[in-house]
């Protein structure tokens, strides 16, 4: 299976975190096969003010890591799921099928970065909670990494993404009761309906709309609206699924 990689930003333990992730092992978790996860945790040398790594010392890790992958291939020991970055630290996380080989693998890869600190383990996570709880983003965290790609997309056929223009919306609903209310809500905020539809889905049907409105899609302003927007959605059981707009140049 291809992989199929996304990173973003959030806090954990209340300091800026970086994370890598996965995103295809989500197809197929939990993974019975793979019922170990383990972790080797780095120190980073000349981490930046806020635990984050610096530009220089990226390559750096990057060798670790591939080092790493590279030994867990060759003891075929698991599949490389997930990395995070903070305070101070970047921690690689797998998922093995068997665990006793993970210090051996470690080691090997290790030796060649002696000038770096690290600290190793494993535990038993059949349900792969650590990817799911830790790794894997919510709803909110996936239309940010969603908004961003868009907005890169736009930047490459040089967009200017500061100039408004109309930004369409999808959302559905389990009722047409809730889309009603969903519908009432948006149009006192200067939002248009364009269309609504019926969309059969696991032996019933869900209930969408479409919708618009003048706004810039600049990054942290698209990722402001979509959050509001999918609290809106939440609140009537419902679910925001993203937004296009056409191409503006200057």
């Amino acid at each position: 299976m291809q992989e199929y990689w996304k990173s973003y930003m959030k806090p954990i333990d209340e300091k800026p975190a970086i994370v890598a992730f996965n995103a295809s092992a989500g197809d197929y978790a939990p993974d019975f096969e793979h019922m170990y996860a383990a972790f080797v945790k780095v120190k980073l040398q000349r981490p930046k003010e806020n635990g984050l790594i610096t530009q220089e010392e990226g390559d750096d890790i990057s060798f670790i890591e591939d080092r790493i992958e590279f030994e867990s291939l060759r003891y075929r020991s698991g599949k490389y799921i997930g990395r995070i970055i903070s305070d101070g630290y970047v921690t690689f996380i797998y998922y093995l099928k068997l665990d006793f080989e993970w210090q051996n693998t470690v080691k090997d890869a290790m030796q060649h970065f002696s000038n770096y600190s690290y600290e190793f383990g494993s535990r038993t996570d059949a349900q792969w909670e650590i990817y799911k709880r830790l790794l894997f983003p919510t709803a909110k965290q996936w239309q940010i990494i969603s908004n961003h790609h868009t907005c890169n997309k736009l930047k490459e056929q040089n967009d200017n993404l500061y100039i408004p223009r109309a930004i369409e919306h999808k959302a559905y609903f389990k009722t047409i009761e809730a889309r009603h209310s969903f519908e009432q809500t948006i149009k006192k905020e200067g939002f248009t309906i364009q269309k609504q539809t019926t969309v059969p889905f696991n032996d019933t049907i869900i209930y969408g709309i479409i919708f618009y409105r003048t706004d810039n899609p600049f990054y942290y302003d698209i990722d402001e609206l979509t959050l509001h927007l999918i609290d809106i959605s939440t609140q009537f059981d419902g679910d925001y699924d993203g937004w296009e707009c056409s191409l503006v140049k200057k």
